[in-house]
């Protein structure tokens, strides 16, 4: 089943990792460590001159890589009791999949798409605002309920993201 299109409302749901990162300078660290701020979606988005009703949540500020199974609850409740059908899910890359593998359960009559970013969005040269708009993007398209990752300029079922991923590591390296 696909969302009727005169319902462009979008559900953003922060739960950290790169894309938020910022680095402060701290008198003993000299900017060293990372901290994580507030959504990067916020600002993205108020730059962007969008044409929808964006309502932001925040479900986490967390390294992806320190997610505990409380916040994937979180981050899944934040789904299941938006308003609207479409969500944009920001997140960090390392453990993207197994956040998009426990959401898939049921995710009930919304289109998910996670999303992150290889540099913090406060980086001039980050892939953040490209693939924010991607994913913005693909929640609008009829993309049918269920869980999407959208990264390397790709929207791709979650089943398939560990297969793209791969591929990409494959070309950095």
């Amino acid at each position: 089943m696909q969302i009727p299109p005169d319902d462009l409302g979008i559900t953003f749901v922060q739960t950290g990792g790169t894309i938020d990162k910022a680095y402060p300078r701290g008198d003993d660290d000299h900017g060293c460590c990372f901290a994580i701020r507030g959504p990067a979606f916020r600002r993205i988005l108020r730059q962007s001159h969008i044409m929808f009703r964006a309502v932001l949540r925040s479900a986490a500020r967390k390294d992806s890589n320190d997610l505990e199974p409380k916040h994937l609850e979180r981050i899944k409740l934040e789904v299941l009791n938006s308003h609207h059908p479409r969500v944009v899910i920001t997140h960090g890359t390392d453990t993207i999949l197994r956040t998009a593998e426990y959401l898939s359960d049921d995710v009930g009559d919304h289109v998910v798409v996670l999303t992150g970013a290889m540099l913090p969005a406060r980086f001039v040269n980050s892939d953040a605002k490209f693939n924010l708009g991607m994913a913005v993007a693909a929640v609008q398209s009829s993309l049918p309920f269920g869980v999407y990752v959208a990264l390397y300029g790709r929207v791709v079922p979650w089943r398939d993201y560990g297969a793209l991923s791969r591929a990409y590591e494959g070309r950095v390296k």
